[in-house]
């Protein structure tokens, strides 16, 4: 049985999610249209994304137009901050990069190693959730 690639839900005004394993663009399409389906709830209003990515192992250059799609498809509808939670690591950085775009007015994405930090930052700006760990999701 293949292993399950991410964990989604909202609470809240905040999407959250945890991304596992090497992603192929099936993957990407699947957590695309399942974000869209839990963002579709919070139209009308500013909300948050927080990920947690230290399980997330990449993905093949395929995902890359899909993100980017999901990315303008969420600024379009009102994401205002997004917090990626993963250690250090220059790969992750230049693809996450490449796919989601950070210098749009009104919109704001920061990287945290502790997702501590990337929860005390959200609720800093008016985003609060019960959730405090993602590790343990999924």
């Amino acid at each position: 049985m293949p292993t399950k690639k991410f964990t989604l839900w909202r609470e809240q005004h905040v999407l959250l999610a945890r991304a596992k394993g090497g992603w192929n663009r099936l993957t990407a399409e699947d957590y695309s249209s399942q974000f869209k389906c839990m963002a579709s709830q919070l139209i009308g209003q500013p909300w948050a994304h927080i990920v947690y990515l230290d399980d997330w192992e990449l993905g093949v250059p395929e995902i890359e137009p899909v993100i980017q799609e999901l990315v303008h498809w969420c600024l379009q509808h009102q994401l205002r901050y997004v917090a990626q939670v993963y250690c250090p690591s220059m790969i992750k950085k230049y693809q996450l990069d490449k796919m989601i775009c950070d210098t749009r007015p009104g919109f704001e994405k920061r990287v945290y190693p502790q997702e501590h930090d990337a929860f005390a930052w959200l609720a800093s700006v008016g985003f609060t959730t019960e959730t405090s760990s993602l590790q343990q999701a999924g």
